[in-house]
């Protein structure tokens, strides 16, 4: 079963290619750009873009699957309703869809309110479909290395609530499970991690991974929108500065119900984050000794 995978070169699309390519599954992506796909193998890549419904039919002619995930933007629902459209089109008989978890429960935060609309569009358009709900990203720290090493701080307000946060190779696994496997039409899964993390939490955890003292600095939203708007633009900042209150505020969490859920989708426990920060500990040590 041919399969596009819309958001393949970003960190979950390439985590889903992996896994599709794992159960022998012939996978197309869709790319804007072909130089960005090379990384990804033995796949085939066609250049074309969801804001740009006219340049998708190649993409979507003789695809049989669909897993899509639609990048951050102000045009996310429009991308998200131009894909379903396609999809349509070709009769596909098996459509993955990324969302976020609790989208339905915290409407103010723009970049959940812009997916309810697309859930809401797929489950209209008779298309045999899943949804998945993850959490906020173990990977997400990645972009916090430097911080971490060179300050020896835990920059990311996430808040003394919790966050269930997830592995996106669970996402991945559970997005390959729904398309190679029968069962999951009309499922909407929570894809959440073993435990709730609170900010001081994960500074705690990522010192005993780094093997150096690792502090949390607080909940001062207005001292992280002052730096995030060094690297970030204005309105991708105000989205994240919503998501962030909202976390301090109600947090974002999962219920052991939905660990039980996911255990038994995936075959396993999903993956711990202690685990993730020393695998990711030790990728950080190995390539400072190999550059």
């Amino acid at each position: 079963m041919k399969t596009l995978v819309i958001g393949a070169t970003g960190t979950v699309g390439s985590h889903v290619v992996r896994e599709l390519l794992t159960r022998k599954v012939p996978v197309r992506v869709l790319t804007r750009n072909a130089d960005k796909a090379k990384h990804l193998p033995a796949v085939e890549s066609v250049v074309g873009d969801l804001g740009e419904p006219g340049t998708l039919g190649p993409a979507f002619d003789g695809v049989e699957a669909v897993f899509m995930l639609n990048a951050l933007s102000r045009t996310e629902t429009h991308e998200g309703l131009s894909g379903i459209h396609w999809a349509m089109a070709a009769k596909v008989k098996r459509f993955v869809y990324m969302s976020v978890h609790h989208a339905d429960r915290h409407p103010l935060i723009p970049h959940f309110a812009w997916k309810l609309p697309v859930e809401g569009a797929l489950k209209a358009s008779g298309i045999p479909h899943t949804i998945l709900r993850p959490n906020h990203f173990y990977q997400n720290d990645y972009w916090l290395r430097d911080a971490m090493l060179q300050h020896g701080v835990y920059p990311q307000p996430l808040g003394g609530v919790g966050v269930s946060r997830v592995d996106v190779r669970d996402i991945a696994e559970a997005a390959a499970i729904a398309l190679t496997t029968d069962g999951h039409q009309g499922q909407t899964y929570a894809i959440v991690g073993p435990k709730t993390w609170t900010g001081v939490a994960l500074a705690e955890a990522w010192s005993q991974a780094l093997a150096r003292p690792i502090a949390y600095p607080g909940d001062d939203l207005e001292a992280w929108e002052k730096t995030a708007l060094q690297m970030l633009p204005a309105w991708i900042v105000y989205d994240v500065k919503i998501m962030f209150r909202t976390f301090q505020e109600k947090g974002l969490l999962g219920t052991p119900a939905d660990v039980e859920r996911l255990t038994k989708l995936l075959g396993h426990p999903p993956r711990s984050f202690e685990d993730f920060a020393k695998e990711t500990a030790t990728m950080w040590k190995e390539a400072s000794v190999s550059s």
